[in-house]
């Protein structure tokens, strides 16, 4: 009983610590910037795109930065020694 409420004590410090991550990501002048609870809080356009061309970038942007904070979730869960 008392290794689950620790293992649920280092899960939850993953999880706090985990929303202080930010990533950024930029294509073609697009940038969008997510945190750990894959909440976007910025995005930069750039006005010398298309319409159509920035729409792209921005929805390719988004899916990276979404799939790398995926990826660093996973690592952090790995490295938790949880037993995930």
């Amino acid at each position: 009983m008392f290794d689950n409420l620790r293992n649920l004590h280092k899960l939850k410090k993953i999880q706090e610590d985990f929303k202080k991550e930010r990533l950024t990501v930029e294509k073609r002048g697009v940038a969008v910037t997510m945190n750990g609870n894959f909440e976007v809080e910025n995005i930069k356009l750039n006005t010398e795109l298309s319409l159509e061309n920035q729409q792209d970038a921005l929805k390719e942007a988004l899916n990276e930065a979404r799939e790398n904070i995926q990826k660093t979730l996973a690592k952090s869960l790995m490295n938790s020694r949880l037993g995930f």
